[in-house]
């Protein structure tokens, strides 16, 4: 077995997820990826494309198995290979883009990445560089000489203009002394990564992120943990961050939310979420309850607002990853005596629907009452910071809607309500069928906002024939509005 570079980097984070990968494909591809994970997949490849205008004039290597064809171009120093296929007698990888230096008699190595770059995106550069190191270990051991090593990442300063700029899309980051400097370890690591692979037949007992947080699993986590039951100790609120109480957990035998001796160690909010499950009691702190309800004002408004993230900007005024806000959903109770209204918009033009989307709420919105939301952080930033940017004449509109919201996840995650049925979460689609069972958006057609987002990209896509795209379009309302209908059925809930 050769060992790629993909799974060098999937044996780093799991070795035992690695193995599944390797020995057991189709266990490994029956965990499908979510909506949202292919997304990033085809954005990977949708940059990784575009990187390559950098650098054009290049042969691309098509055969992913076409070691001699790349060979060969090595061999006569071709300036510039897209996809070279290198292959040892244990390791095996594609690169993403080889630049001859004729100065240095050397390649430079281009890896093109989806991500931003900036202050905040530097964790990410960490993990590149084992990523590069391999690259480097392989060629080596090929005697294929190497100059530098570089990644391509997207330039989060970036604005669209009519056309893309590709030279100012990206930014070029140099990794040469970051990768020199753990060349031999990776070196190491791969070898060791290889022998183990290679050895171990049978399947591993145990998985390596037993002792991580829920949000850390290994796509096969549950395939190679059968003993850890659905609601486990990784489901414990933030146990993630406390490593050593989950490793403690975990050395005791613990797995079961269940079990969790009443003397361990925890958090006033990791207690009352395990006490609500071994009790089943339903917990609610109605002075804390009260106080937060009371800041509510009518008219009463419930929004939800759908986006989608392009990586690559797609229309002009837009940055890398900027939010593009395509539909709202709005209920709204004038009084408690009032029926409740119902408001909707959805932009399904492959155009900038920034404009039409703050006209139509300006419009349908009330000017003023309580706006409730669930998440805070993510609902304003929809329409805060950049689309006041793209449309700074709104920027008094965006302010005072941002004045007015009230974020109706925080008694949930504040835990002034606690119930058994919600795990521990505090998602509105936990807490919706747990207090109003007959709403759930498990029955939908769109049941969450990754899958909402890709059937959007679609359709302004032009990817759905007529009747597809009534039935899409049908989709994306039906599943929005349920958002805001959940909100007001929690909201009555609370009031009780």
């Amino acid at each position: 077995m050769l060992l790629t570079k993909t799974n060098y980097l999937l044996y780093r984070e799991c070795p035992e997820n690695a193995w599944v990968k390797i020995y057991e494909p189709k266990i490994f591809h029956s965990f499908k990826p979510s909506d949202f994970d292919k997304m990033i997949m085809e954005t990977g490849n949708e940059v990784d494309k575009l990187a390559r205008e950098l650098f054009p004039g290049g042969i691309l290597i098509e055969d992913r198995k076409d070691a001699k064809k790349t060979k060969e171009l090595i061999d006569k120093k071709e300036k510039i290979i897209y996809q070279p296929v290198f292959f040892t007698d244990k390791f095996e990888f594609i690169a993403d883009i080889l630049v001859w230096n004729d100065e240095q008699e050397a390649y430079d190595i281009y890896e093109a990445k989806s991500t931003n770059s900036g202050e905040k995106k530097k964790k990410k550069l960490d993990d590149y560089k084992y990523d590069l190191a391999f690259q480097v270990n392989i060629l080596k051991k090929l005697s294929i000489p190497i100059n530098k090593m570089y990644i391509i990442r997207l330039n989060c300063d970036y604005v669209r203009e009519e056309k893309l700029n590709i030279k100012e899309l990206f930014v070029i980051e140099d990794m040469t002394n970051t990768v020199n400097d753990i060349s031999e370890i990776v070196l190491e690591e791969m070898e060791v990564a290889h022998d183990v692979l290679n050895k171990l037949k049978k399947k591993p007992t145990d998985c390596s992120c037993l002792i991580k947080g829920k949000s850390a699993h290994c796509s096969t986590f549950k395939y190679l943990n059968p003993k850890v039951p659905e609601y486990s100790v990784h489901n414990i609120s933030r146990i993630g961050n406390s490593k050593k109480k989950l490793a403690e957990l975990i050395d005791l035998g613990i797995y079961s939310i269940y079990d969790v001796p009443e003397e361990f160690p925890l958090t006033a909010i990791q207690r009352s979420q395990v006490n609500a499950a071994q009790l089943k009691n339903i917990t609610i702190d109605k002075a804390a309850l009260n106080d937060f309800l009371n800041t509510i004002e009518y008219p009463i408004s419930f929004i939800d607002y759908e986006s989608c993230i392009a990586a690559v900007p797609k229309f002009i005024g837009y940055k890398p990853y900027d939010q593009i806000p395509f539909q709202f959903s709005l209920h709204i109770l004038e009084d408690k005596n009032d029926a409740l209204k119902h408001f909707e918009f959805l932009h399904i033009e492959n155009t900038i629907p920034d404009i039409a989307f703050v006209e139509e709420l300006k419009k349908v919105l009330p000017k003023k009452g309580s706006i409730i939301v669930w998440n805070k952080s993510f609902e304003c930033n929809i329409i805060n910071n950049r689309l006041a940017e793209r449309n700074p004449s709104y920027l008094t509109l965006i302010n005072n809607f941002n004045e007015r919201v009230v974020d109706l996840e925080v008694p949930f995650k504040k835990q002034f309500y606690v119930h058994p049925g919600f795990l521990g979460k505090s998602s509105i689609k936990n807490i919706l069928p747990t207090l109003s069972p007959k709403f759930s958006h498990k029955n939908l057609n769109i049941q969450e906002g990754g899958a909402a987002s890709d059937t959007w990209n679609k359709i302004v896509n032009g990817e759905f024939d007529d009747n597809e795209l009534k039935d899409k379009t049908k989709d994306l309302l039906v599943y929005c509005e349920l958002d805001t209908i959940a909100m007001y059925e929690i909201w009555k809930k609370c009031l009780e």
